[in-house]
């Protein structure tokens, strides 16, 4: 399927035709025709009825716009679908159609297929998010050594390196994707309540066939219908949201480390992020859909949330709100996850900019080690304020902390010139960057479960 124009930046292609009417057809035939097919197993509706349900069950043989159109007059796509199936029914069979949907309701047909299609939507998310894992992995890898400026309040602050960094992405990603994993796991249910969350149409067969029907869907059975109980999904929202937080904080930082002010890395392919008015640009056009997935999602979980408010045994307003949360939802974690994995599979990483950025600070980032150094001996309020004047005269003089430091009294008997000459020094104050690196990488890795801390 073609992504709509108007949904260009906010889905992947692969994640519109999940959620293409075509798709969302096929999910609803699945379910009736599973039905028929569970309750003819029973003895519950003729099998000859169930084989008719199931050949009208053709996607093509539906018109969704109509189907579209009319939902508006229901509160729910649900009836006007089965309208159309009791009509494609009666063509091959018209006794049959007595059996369409027996001891089903509307609410089951519409949240077992939306369930469906999130078992769709999970594996791809899960491929880009494992693309991800694999390039942020490597990237910490190959810059274990890559010393850089660490910013606190967008300001420079003391050095640390990149593959730390980048595990410190890696560990948040793989963190977020474990709890999505679980929300798909706990949330793919099946739903059969009947009317009123019973299934008492079914007389004392109502279990059994809502089990086989799971079954026969490949999902979970719940402990029983969940029609005004949306916590399985919300959940999902929830996790889906973390996951897009968590690829916009990625995002954030890799977009400003391509500043041209900064020039320490910048997105791979030549075939993006160019502009309509500006030759010369390389734009973040990844980062870029990232954020704007990171933009969309929380508001979606929010009112996701309110819907969660229920009324009794059915939902007014509420239900008829989710489909279009949900579907957005896992759209723009989709986006984000795959605009990330490109990012990260084709970032580089501009180590001279790096150094030469450390370089530019004239040393004014080694004041905390300097502090640390002379407390000892000049206790720490006196070391604060003797490196706050140096830090001063740094600025104002455009000149090296190690140089104004070898100048002052207060400095020059209680550090060896050799200790000051090292002072700006970025490998000797990285403190545990490489064991804390070591970790993340280890507590990232599949084969790990997830846990554990050993050393690759």
């Amino acid at each position: 399927m073609t992504v709509r124009l108007i949904e260009s930046l906010a889905t992947t292609e692969p994640l519109a035709d999940v959620f293409s009417d075509a798709s969302v057809l096929r999910a609803m035939l699945a379910f009736e025709a599973a039905l028929a097919r569970v309750e003819a197993r029973l003895n519950i509706i003729p099998e000859d009825a169930a084989r008719a349900i199931a050949e009208a069950a053709v996607p093509e043989s539906f018109d969704a716009a109509a189907i579209a159109r009319e939902a508006a007059r229901t509160a729910t796509p649900g009836v006007p679908f089965l309208k159309a199936l009791v009509e494609q029914t009666r063509r091959r069979s018209p006794a049959a159609t007595g059996f369409v949907h027996w001891g089903a309701t509307s609410q089951d047909l519409c949240d077992t297929a939306l369930v469906l299609l999130l078992g769709k939507a999970q594996p791809l998310l899960e491929s880009d998010l494992e693309r991800l894992r694999k390039a942020l992995r490597r990237l910490s890898q190959q810059h274990r050594s890559t010393v850089m400026l660490s910013r606190t309040l967008l300001q420079a602050a003391p050095p640390t390196t990149f593959g730390l960094k980048a595990a410190g992405w890696l560990g948040a990603v793989q963190r977020s994707r474990k709890q999505l994993r679980r929300a798909f796991q706990e949330g793919l249910v099946a739903q059969l309540g009947g009317a009123s969350g019973t299934v008492a149409a079914l007389g004392d067969q109502g279990l059994q066939v809502g089990q086989a029907l799971a079954g026969e869907l490949k999902l979970g059975y719940p402990e029983a219908p969940w029609h005004a109980h949306r916590d399985r999904l919300a959940v999902l929202v929830c996790a889906c949201g973390v996951v897009v937080g968590t690829l916009g904080k990625i995002a954030r930082d890799i977009s400003l480390l391509t500043q041209n002010e900064v020039g320490e890395a910048a997105e791979g392919s030549e075939n993006r992020g160019g502009s309509s008015t500006m030759p010369h640009k390389h734009n973040p056009v990844g980062c870029a859909l990232t954020l704007a997935a990171a933009s969309r999602v929380p508001a979606l979980v929010s009112s996701f949330l309110s819907g969660m408010v229920q009324e009794h045994e059915r939902g007014l307003g509420s239900l008829q709100a989710e489909w279009s949360i949900v579907c957005g939802v896992i759209q723009a974690t989709g986006m984000a996850g795959a605009s990330m994995a490109d990012v990260a599979e084709g970032l580089t990483i501009d180590r001279s900019r790096m150094s030469s950025n450390l370089d530019a600070t004239q040393g004014v980032i080694f004041a905390e080690r300097a502090v640390m150094l002379l407390s000892p001996t000049l206790g720490r309020d006196f070391a604060q304020k003797t490196l706050e004047e140096a830090t001063r005269r740094c600025r104002q003089e455009k000149r090296r902390l190690r140089d104004v430091l070898a100048e002052m009294k207060e400095v020059t008997g209680r550090l060896e010139p050799a200790v000051l000459h090292e002072l700006e020094s970025p490998e000797q104050y990285l403190g545990a960057a490489g064991e804390f690196q070591d970790r993340l990488l280890a507590a990232a890795d599949p084969e790990d479960g997830g846990h554990g801390h050993k050393k690759e």
